[in-house]
């Protein structure tokens, strides 16, 4: 009876781990968005990419300086990226700040297809085609969103799509602290 005390009382401690984990991700306690970035407060990575409407141009993390934009990872094969694609669309018409595309681990043909069709919200949209530039930011998957500040500190990470909540509780309150402070 001893020997069977051991394996019934490891799996219902197993059981009772796995309910205490189910219940801290249904209260959100759990979510990969909730994962801080280790970059935040550090420099966007060094990189220079080609853009994707002009291959033959490049842009740099140098370039870029001077301005408080954002950093839009996005994919012409990313489900998620077509929900947020209105408030990145509404962002850019209201010229909220400049958006950067980087377009992850995707064809060019495929990417420029997908902008063709849904609209160009970017200022430039930049070809991370082997996913490198994406892996330094620690991109877990698209979409994902950085604003970074004129200096070109990465100030904030929102990981997944875009909502109307995020963009006007986090986003745009984040933006114009930046612009004010001359960050």
């Amino acid at each position: 009876m001893k020997k069977f005390l051991i394996p019934i009382g490891s799996f219902a401690a197993l059981g009772l781990l796995l309910a205490y984990a189910l219940s801290q991700m249904q209260a959100g306690e759990l979510s990969p968005r909730k994962i801080p970035s280790p970059l935040i407060g550090k420099p966007l990575p060094s990189f220079t990419l080609p853009v994707l409407h002009e291959p033959t141009r490049q842009v740099s993390a140098k370039d870029l300086k001077g301005q408080v934009y954002l950093v839009n990872v996005w994919a012409s094969w990313c489900v998620a990226c077509r929900v947020e694609h209105p408030l990145l669309m509404e962002i850019a018409r209201q010229a909220i700040a400049p958006i950067i595309g980087l377009d992850y681990k995707d064809e060019s043909a495929d990417g420029l297809a997908w902008l063709a069709d849904h609209g160009n919200p970017y200022q430039v949209s930049l070809m991370d085609t082997n996913g490198r530039v994406g892996i330094e930011l620690g991109v877990y998957g698209v979409p994902e969103t950085f604003v970074i500040d004129a200096k070109g500190i990465i100030r904030y990470k929102h990981i997944g799509p875009i909502d109307a909540e995020v963009l006007s509780k986090v986003l745009l309150p984040k933006i114009k602290e930046l612009k004010a402070t001359g960050s």
